[in-house]
């Protein structure tokens, strides 16, 4: 017999705030073609972007992601101090100690929150919601602020014409608390590490010589990934549904991970989803940022009004790893 005493936290938990930044200075496709052979109709057509944010020197990973959780945590409602803890994704903080998730903490004022930094790509933000969402059932926080920020200007090569267009900066923070109902769904989530070369950095930072090489950056298979995202995460995404109890015709909202219009296009057609039903499409102003997407997409909808509060929404990221992670969630 167990000598453990059992814990005891919340018997749900749900998402309370949403905060978004996105730096200062807009990047349209004018930019990027300075540098490929390529056109504004082009990148439009492949990808729906129009442009993008691409961060400055003092728009730092850390900078963005206290800007964008500071919103968040005046949308819950609560003190910074609440804060139990701090998940950071993302893949453009280079220092690989300490986590960057720490200074977060620090400088929003949490009372010693716990901090850590996760390496999921695209899917991070769903990573870190399911790490959220157990931490507050398990008992060993109350609140915990889950942040999704990239810089990836910092890992793009502007002379790759398959990904020169695609990249921008910005953060994305929910607060994640209590609730005495179900209000995030099982997450569907996994990886097919088999797929890991197509997307990949160009150069490990071991065997970096900047004497010869270039900056690392991302690059990736563009078709390849085209093809895995669009029929093997639209089956996701149904799985995701079907253990949440809920049908297609149930949803209000639909915030996929911000990669390409194109894939989001064939999701909302493979999935079948009613025209009722709202597509975050905020990759036309703000490109694929990574981590950051979707809680940029769910903010800027609610912000607009297109989305409102306690709308059902399925949210879905994919991307380097392979990995992927689904889930519903009741929009705050």
């Amino acid at each position: 017999m167990s000598k453990i005493k059992p814990s005891k936290g919340a018997p749900y938990a749900r998402i309370l705030g949403v905060g978004g930044y996105r730096p200062t200075r807009v990047v349209p496709n004018e930019v990027i073609l300075e540098t490929i052979d390529s056109s504004d109709e082009w990148i439009r057509s492949r990808s729906g972007i129009e442009t993008r944010h691409w961060a400055s020197d003092e728009e730092t990973v850390a900078a963005m992601s206290i800007e964008a959780s500071g919103k968040a945590i005046a949308d819950a409602g609560i003190s910074a101090e609440q804060i139990g803890g701090v998940i950071v994704s993302t893949v453009s903080h280079f220092k690989q100690t300490p986590a960057v998730a720490t200074e977060i903490a620090d400088k929003l004022g949490t009372a010693k929150a716990a901090a850590f930094d996760i390496s999921a790509g695209c899917a991070g933000f769903g990573y870190g919601l399911t790490l959220a969402k157990g931490m507050i059932v398990e008992g060993s926080a109350e609140y915990v602020l889950v942040i999704g920020v990239e810089r990836l200007s910092d890992l793009t090569d502007l002379e790759d014409r398959a990904t020169a267009f695609l990249f921008g900066d910005g953060a994305g923070a929910v607060v994640v608390g209590p609730s005495e109902e179900p209000h995030i769904g099982p997450t569907v989530w996994g990886s097919e590490g088999d797929k890991s070369e197509t997307i990949k950095q160009t150069v490990a930072w071991d065997q970096y010589d900047s004497s010869t090489d270039k900056f690392p950056a991302i690059t990736q298979e563009g078709q390849a990934v085209f093809r895995w995202a669009v029929f093997e995460m639209a089956k996701v995404a149904k799985e995701a549904l079907d253990v949440a109890g809920i049908s297609a015709a149930d949803l209000d909202v639909f915030i996929p991970h911000q990669a390409n219009e194109r894939i989001i296009d064939s999701m909302v057609k493979t999935l079948k989803l009613p025209e009722s039903v709202t597509v975050a499409r905020d990759v036309r102003t703000t490109g694929n940022t990574s981590a950051a997407s979707i809680p940029l997409a769910m903010e800027r909808l609610l912000a607009t009004g297109e989305a409102k509060s306690g709308d059902t929404a399925l949210v879905i990221g994919f991307g380097a790893g392979l990995v992927y992670a689904a889930t519903v969630v009741t929009l705050p």
